[in-house]
């Protein structure tokens, strides 16, 4: 039994039916060089095989009763591997565009608690003799850095990997406790939020200091300021259920060519590309603010020592757009001016303030509210 933490938590009570909170991804593989030829089958021994690498995919949650705490994490003791790897097909010809609906349908659903939060389905039928991974996991569970670490166990880079070690130990799945159980324990592990409370607002009152000061310096490129100064788009509105997806290829080494004649990051490329896009397609419909765009970019704050640990550490940086400037490069310039004044903004922040703050979220007043800001649909009320 393990306790999530706040910020992964903070993913399970922003969740709303039109609004799931998971991450996913869609593979398009070649099997042509398999050794033995594809089968599903095959692929879902592989992961089988493969589960005591992936430790969230046989965890479940159980939540603490009155929502006192936040819920945990055991080793589901109805584990089904049929459950969470299916099989599908496309019909002829098995387009990018069909791959893209049927990625489509999957990301719009949300996830049944009571199992562990993830599903991969193989697809079949796709031009060419490839076969799709559609993968979605939920974030309580991951982020990208341990996402990403989730893959490399699961994907090989050869046709002919060398054999998986078998696990150290076998797995244990555990019992379900019951409600007086996580209600004493629960209470047990809130008796010292107090004082974690106050060290996390003395912190928080020494960095609103140190940022006051430093915004006084004459050398300071002022960053976003990201509370209701966006300006409005037809993004900025509730949201349905429904989504929509579509594939475009970009090739990592022009971006990092780009990255290189202007002296920036592969982060600032991307950013910019998006924002071209984003611009574009504004424009096109008559809605370009002449305001920039600011984007919420998500900034991992996993140290060296907590490689390999599973769930979420991350934090978030303002960066504006610059979707007012028509020329490719000045935008990306003055991106970089924008993520460089955000990076020296968050590091006087600190890594672990969202975290840690994260931890004091109340369960049952957070997902409340994020269910009635959503059933009222105040994104269509307030400025972005």
């Amino acid at each position: 039994m393990k306790r999530l933490t706040g910020m992964d938590a903070t993913f399970l009570y922003m969740e709303t039916p039109s609004q799931p909170m998971h991450v996913g991804a869609a593979a398009i593989l070649d099997p042509s060089t398999m050794e033995g030829g594809y089968s599903f089958e095959r692929f879902r021994d592989l992961v089988e095989s493969r589960l005591h690498l992936l430790p969230p995919f046989r965890r479940r949650l159980v939540f603490t009763p009155l929502a006192l705490h936040h819920p945990v994490w055991i080793e589901d003791p109805d584990f089904d591997i049929d459950f969470h790897v299916r099989r599908a097909a496309l019909p002829a010809p098995g387009s990018l565009e069909q791959l893209a609906e049927f990625t489509a349908d999957t990301m719009a659903r949300a996830f049944d608690r009571t199992k562990p939060m993830w599903r991969i389905w193989v697809v079949e039928g796709l031009e060419n003799g490839h076969v799709a991974l559609v993968c979605k996991t939920h974030h309580a569970a991951i982020d990208g850095v341990s996402g990403a670490e989730l893959l490399v166990a699961l994907l090989d880079l050869e046709a002919k990997p060398a054999p998986t070690a078998p696990p150290t130990k076998p797995w244990k799945p555990d019992r379900i406790p019951s409600d007086l159980e996580m209600v004493t324990r629960a209470v047990a592990e809130l008796a010292p939020f107090p004082l974690k409370m106050a060290k996390a607002l003395r912190r928080t009152v020494d960095m609103t200091l140190s940022l006051r000061q430093r915004s006084r310096e004459p050398d300071t490129t002022p960053p976003v300021s990201p509370f209701f100064q966006a300006p409005r788009t037809s993004f900025n509105a509730a949201i349905t259920p429904h989504r929509s997806v579509s594939f475009a290829e970009v090739s990592l080494d022009e971006i990092r060519r780009v990255k290189t004649a202007l002296d920036c990051t592969v982060n600032d490329v991307v950013l910019g590309i998006c924002a071209g896009a984003l611009r574009s397609y504004l424009a096109g419909r008559g809605e370009l603010p002449e305001e920039p765009l600011v984007a919420t970019v998500p900034i991992s704050v996993r140290s060296s020592d907590e490689k390999g640990q599973l769930g979420n550490r991350v934090s978030v940086m303002f960066a504006a757009l610059a979707t007012h400037l028509d020329d490719p490069l000045a935008r990306i310039e003055a991106i970089h001016e924008s993520t460089a004044a955000a990076k020296e903004q968050h590091e006087l922040i600190g890594a672990n303030t969202l975290t840690d703050w994260a931890e004091f979220a109340a369960p049952a007043v957070f997902a409340r509210a994020a269910r009635l800001y959503s059933r009222l649909k105040l994104a269509d009320i307030h400025r972005p």
